[in-house]
């Protein structure tokens, strides 16, 4: 059975390999620079809300198991 990620993995390694410098994460995501450096040093987590603007950017989404649709029947 494949291991899914942390949601906080999927986004913090989309932040590091895209190379894009914190200002400009920042300018496009309104997520605070320094925010975004702690969490990608993994010293702070983000709220849902800057989450979902980054999520946004990079163009990640969540997808729901085969397990949790029939959990919701």
């Amino acid at each position: 059975m494949p291991t899914e990620l942390p949601i906080t993995d999927v986004l913090r390694d989309a932040i590091t390999r895209s190379g894009t410098a914190y200002r400009e994460l920042e300018r496009v995501s309104g997520v605070k620079r320094q925010s975004l450096m702690k969490f990608a040093r993994g010293e702070q987590t983000l709220r849902l809300d800057m989450a979902d603007k980054l999520a946004a950017y990079f163009g990640l989404a969540l997808r729901l198991s085969e397990k949790a649709i029939r959990k919701s029947k």
